[in-house]
């Protein structure tokens, strides 16, 4: 029975990807920082780890505990919404610790395991604002940017050991706890100047009528670990896919 590790699976895109995959019969061991706080069903499947991307004795335990396995999703992150005058730079570095540095040492703890066995699938979730500038999300996509760059290298790096390795891209999705969890942590002091500039921002982003739903995340990690032909970079969600098309078009023209 096939086996995948799923980074931040307590809610949203982790969460729905572990449903998704424990509905086809994979056996899911979903980590996060606090395991108490989850809400996912008993399952004989699922092996539920606590793990803090940050911490290498944390990885260190679940990727242990979690061995063999065939595919690793690097979905743990935060988010940061603010304009880079307004941000903290101890804020900003923490950020890249978890969505970069976080993924980065994670991965290097399952490769020996995919190394030794010539098998296994990486996806590593980034984001749409890497595909088109967005503002008051510089560094956010700053750090998406960086974990697109070190997943292609890796794609050529470990391709001669038989693993695979792809990036999702989600778009914005309201529905999950992401920006409500980015401001709580990063905090949103944006400074008096850039106030309008930003409110006026978030209201056309509200006004959008496409949206990434975390069932549209799932599906495309899902299609990433289990289609070898899929292309390096995948567009999940309505707003995503429409980035993804008029950024193809652009290039070509």
């Amino acid at each position: 029975m096939p086996r995948i590790l799923i980074t931040g699976a307590s809610s949203g895109f982790g969460l729905a990807t572990a449903d998704l995959f424990l509905a086809q019969g994979w056996e899911v061991i979903a980590t996060m920082r606090t395991p108490e706080a989850h809400g996912m069903p008993r399952d004989e499947r699922l092996q539920i780890l606590p793990l803090d991307v940050t911490d290498a004795a944390s990885i260190a335990r679940a990727v242990a505990d979690a061995d063999p396995l065939d595919a690793l999703v690097n979905n743990a992150g935060v988010g940061m919404l603010n304009v880079l005058e307004g941000v903290d730079i101890a804020r900003a570095r923490e950020l890249f610790e978890t969505n970069v540095l976080g993924a980065m040492a994670v991965t290097q703890a399952v490769l020996p395991g995919m190394r030794a066995r010539k098998a296994g699938v990486i996806v590593n979730i980034s984001s749409s604002v890497t595909l088109r500038p967005f503002p008051a999300l510089s560094v956010y996509s700053a750090s998406k940017a960086a974990l697109n760059a070190f997943t292609e290298s890796l794609a050529l790096e470990t391709a001669q050991f038989g693993i695979r390795t792809r990036l999702v891209l989600p778009g914005s999705a309201p529905t999950t706890s992401f920006g409500k969890n980015a401001v709580a942590r990063m905090g949103m002091d944006v400074p008096p100047p850039y106030e309008a500039f930003v409110q006026d921002y978030l209201a056309t982003m509200r006004s959008s009528t496409e949206k990434t739903e975390a069932d549209d995340v799932a599906q495309a990690v899902w299609r990433a670990v289990t289609e070898p032909e899929t292309p390096m970079r995948l567009p999940a969600g309505a707003d995503a896919e429409t980035i993804f098309r008029e950024t193809a078009a652009q290039a070509n023209q």
